[in-house]
């Protein structure tokens, strides 16, 4: 395969390419003109000549593809070419960019401002479209600026006038845009990324350049160092993720064999990987889904990249750009959006019953972020949040229609990139280990735990010094004790690496205080995290990030709870890998370390949905053939009779490390106690061998 010239991806939009090619010719000739007339209302005319440029640049990327001229180029080369595309989002140059909301507005006024910028970030979605050789949405985008354009062509429009420009286009390319999002999800015909993976030569690192995503030094030096292991080395990387998904069919009864695609969710410069694993599931008769991370507002979930991407070109304009679609959401859209969703699997139904799942290989080394909260940035309203929350449980609720969660499963497993340190190769090394920690010996030990808790009535969890965590958690009652147990013995089979046991806590008796010193939750950081519970719900929550309480308390509702007015516990569990929690001290790397691995680090407290969300009655057992019982709280039992206020749609763990923990004791029916963990260290009966890996500290 040469560079930059994914042939089986172009056939997939030649028809509709063929469709748009005068109307894609007409904008560039239009635009051409816009870049060097000159403007009436002359402070936007530098906004408009810049946006104008930056289309034109991709108009001539799209001639370089098609006439593969980069297939002889260097890899120097395509790296300032690569840097050119994405130079005014890089940290140093973002202070002067349009695509930022405070300078936008400081240059553009605030209302002009903020449209504008909304429009210039839609737009830079054009370079992943020339890539792929999507036409048709170069063409839509261009066609919106020179809409926009006009309004400005002979003095100042009306804000509504601008506002319903970007509406209308929202709305109409709705059904093009989601539309295809959806698909993208679970057909196997979007081949863009498995042609890169499969057919690159991937000792040159100049494949890294196919993709169109901005490409970090991270990328070349990740994909430099899996070059270095030997096949053998990768095959059992990837076998470790391949065969956790497949557990995840077999421990849970699920019948594999009808399906016929996997989700493959990775980061760029893991390639070698990847390939193996496709290789891997389709001798399990899966093919691979591939599909970018959302880049149009209108597919966007805040700033989170699920997908394939790269590393972040800057981390705080994804997240000023998070609430772009504040510009247009209202009902209508809601529902315009709700529809074509159900347009889309009615039509695509077959692909969504063939679907097993995402199989997910997460990243981590990233300096931790924190984000500057702009007064530019779009913002949702009060009643654009509960449309956005309802949307999330309706649109669930669809998906589960084709895709049930019954019959589907997932795996997630992280490794590190460079930008973990001088040491990136020993941490590598040391997280293939904690991914294949011995299966049967965790089984063994975790089970020792399970035993004393399933005769406990509730479990106490004590912070030791600073830690003011004070917090007694509910379990429920067991009807057949000899059949049934309160929690999951979690080894590596969904959730790699092994180590953890977890239950749905009852709410009603769950009270008490949690807090950490540091965490962080879907990728951002909080300090002196403090949340009250009250019968398993949140009552009040604070953390110590900003100087200013009020916008504490926003930060936290925000990305955590999701703008809902409160969450319930939906999962309690207790992390038994102590390997995991070593290394991170040795490296000093526990801020940069996924959730996936930090639950494992601890006792954690998840709020929001149960694990078993949507898929509660499913019979779950553990190895030692106990039916897992505990599936539901009080929430969820809401599902046959108010399902609207059954589930949440979101899942936030939160750990507090062993350092900062006094003691986990569990209580009968007759008060008796029953200590798990004591100052940090495994005290019980059958764990002591968790407490080997503290000698290495």
């Amino acid at each position: 395969m040469s560079l930059l010239n994914n042939m089986k991806c172009r056939e997939l939009w030649a028809q509709e390419n063929e469709l748009v090619k005068e109307r894609f010719a007409l904008s560039m000739e239009r635009i051409a003109e816009i870049e060097k007339e000159p403007l009436c209302v002359a402070e936007y005319q530098d906004y408009f000549k810049h946006t104008a440029g930056f289309i034109l640049m991709v108009k001539e990327l799209l001639r370089k593809i098609k006439r593969e001229e980069f297939n002889t180029l260097s890899y120097k080369d395509l790296e300032e070419y690569n840097r050119k595309l994405y130079e005014d989002l890089l940290p140093e140059a973002y202070q002067c960019s349009y695509a930022n909301p405070a300078y936008a507005c400081k240059k553009l006024g605030e209302e002009y401002g903020k449209f504008l910028c909304v429009v210039y970030t839609e737009l830079r979605a054009i370079i992943a479209d020339a890539y792929e050789n999507r036409l048709n949405y170069i063409t839509i985008g261009a066609e919106l600026f020179i809409e926009i354009y006009n309004l400005f062509e002979t003095g100042l429009p009306s804000e509504k006038e601008v506002r319903d420009t970007i509406y209308w286009y929202m709305s109409d390319y709705c059904d093009v845009f989601y539309a295809d999002r959806i698909r993208e999800g679970i057909d196997p015909a979007f081949s863009f990324a498995k042609e890169i993976i499969m057919e690159s030569d991937l000792s040159d690192p100049r494949y890294l350049f196919q993709y169109g995503e901005y490409i970090s030094d991270s990328e070349k030096r990740t994909a430099e160092f899996l070059s270095t292991l030997s096949e053998e080395e990768i095959e059992k990387i990837a076998a470790t993720y391949v065969e956790g998904f497949r557990k995840g069919f077999e421990l849970a009864k699920k019948p594999l064999e009808k399906k016929k695609t996997v989700s493959l969710h990775y980061a760029i410069g893991f390639e070698r990987i990847m390939r193996a694993a496709i290789n891997g599931f389709e001798k399990l008769g899966l093919k691979p889904v591939i599909s970018r991370y959302a880049l149009h507002s209108v597919n966007r979930r805040r700033s989170i990249r699920n997908g394939y991407s790269g590393t972040p070109v800057n981390r705080q304009y994804d997240y000023d750009h998070r609430f772009d679609e504040a510009i247009y959401y209202d009902k209508a859209f809601y529902e315009r959006k709700i529809a074509v969703l159900k347009t889309i699997y009615e039509k695509y139904e077959g692909l969504a019953r063939e679907f097993a799942g995402p199989a997910v290989l997460e990243v981590f080394g990233e300096e931790p972020f924190m984000p500057e909260n702009k007064k530019e940035a779009c913002a949702l309203s009060e009643k654009q949040r509960k449309l956005q929350i309802a949307f999330a449980g309706e649109s669930s609720e669809i998906q589960n229609q084709y895709i049930k969660e019954e019959e589907r499963s997932f795996t997630i497993i992280a490794f590190p990139t460079p930008n973990i340190g001088e040491d990136y190769e020993e941490i590598f090394e040391e997280t293939v280990k904690i991914n294949t920690l011995d299966y049967e010996q965790y089984k063994m030990i975790q089970q020792s735990i399970i035993d004393v808790l399933d005769m406990a009535e509730y479990v106490k969890i004590l912070g030791a010094g600073e830690n003011q965590t004070d917090l007694t958690v509910q379990l429920i009652k067991l009807a057949q004790p000899d059949k049934e147990t309160k929690f999951e013995n979690c080894v590596a089979d969904v959730n790699i690496p092994v180590g953890e046991v977890f239950t749905s806590p009852q709410l009603k008796g769950t009270n008490g205080v949690l807090y950490v010193k540091e965490a962080f939750l879907n990728e951002l950081p909080y300090k002196k995290l403090c949340v009250e519970f009250k019968d398993g719900c949140i009552s009040n929550y604070s953390c110590a990030n900003f100087e200013d309480q009020e916008a504490n308390h926003a930060y936290f509702r925000e990305n955590v709870m999701q703008n809902q007015d409160t969450l319930p516990m939906g999962e309690f569990a207790i992390g038994t890998n102590t390997t995991a929690y070593v290394m991170a001290k040795k490296y000093n790397i526990v801020e940069k370390l996924p959730v996936l691995i930090v639950e494992k680090m601890g006792p954690h407290f998840a709020v929001g949905d149960t694990c078993y969300s949507r898929a509660e009655e499913v019979q779950v057992y553990n190895p030692d053939g106990k039916e897992i019982v505990a599936r539901d709280n009080e929430y969820s039992l809401l599902r046959k009779t108010e399902p609207s206020k059954a589930y949440f749609n979101c899942h936030v763990d939160i750990t507090i490390p062993y350092d900062e923990i006094a003691e986990i004791a569990c209580y009968n029916a007759n008060g008796e106690k029953t200590v798990i963990i004591k100052d940090g260290r495994f005290v019980l009966e059958g764990t002591e061998l968790l407490n080997a890996a503290f000698t290495q500290e």
